[in-house]
């Protein structure tokens, strides 16, 4: 028996698409926008489309896409060319005739991913120069801390202590 705010709560988690049909125009709509030399990651895609967490249906969408949709500027997360064979060196090809920077078998993604929502692009690229440039300050000398002691020091101290 099921309990039913189970199947609630599970609602609420991942929303319930109207439609096949639509879900998969909305995948398809998010790929069109990508540009040139650019790439997303499946889970981008279906973020962009309202509904994260459905990166396995933007495969799908990709499957029976069509010709009219650029199936090569959608990698896996990382960067990555899920594809295997012949299908990832025709999306590797196509890629690198169109600019993108490939490093193995990842794109370079610093480069090269497309953000769908430019506001948080920004906040993201303000928040990684403040990080990632800034070096921190040297730590001043502390004004107790031990001196190097030489043998002859050593041996000083211990006769000034058997005394």
């Amino acid at each position: 028996m099921r309990d039913s705010t189970s199947a609630t709560h599970c609602r609420t988690l991942f929303p319930v698409p109207p439609k096949k049909d639509n879900l998969f125009k909305l995948f398809l709509a998010q790929i069109r926008r990508i540009p040139r030399g650019k790439v997303a990651t499946y889970g981008d895609i279906a973020y962009a489309a309202g509904y994260p967490g459905y990166a396995r249906q933007v495969a799908w969408a990709l499957h029976g896409g069509g010709s009219s949709v650029p199936w090569q500027r959608v990698v896996g997360s990382g960067g990555k060319i899920l594809l295997t064979g012949e299908h990832g060196f025709e999306q590797r090809f196509r890629l690198e005739a169109e600019g993108v920077r490939l490093i193995g078998l990842r794109v370079d993604m610093k480069l090269h991913h497309h953000l769908f929502f430019k506001k948080r692009a920004s906040k993201l690229k303000k928040k990684a120069t403040r990080f990632s440039l800034t070096k921190k300050p040297a730590k001043p000398a502390a004004k107790n801390a031990k001196k190097k002691t030489t043998p002859k020091r050593r041996v000083a101290a211990k006769q000034s202590r058997r005394k």
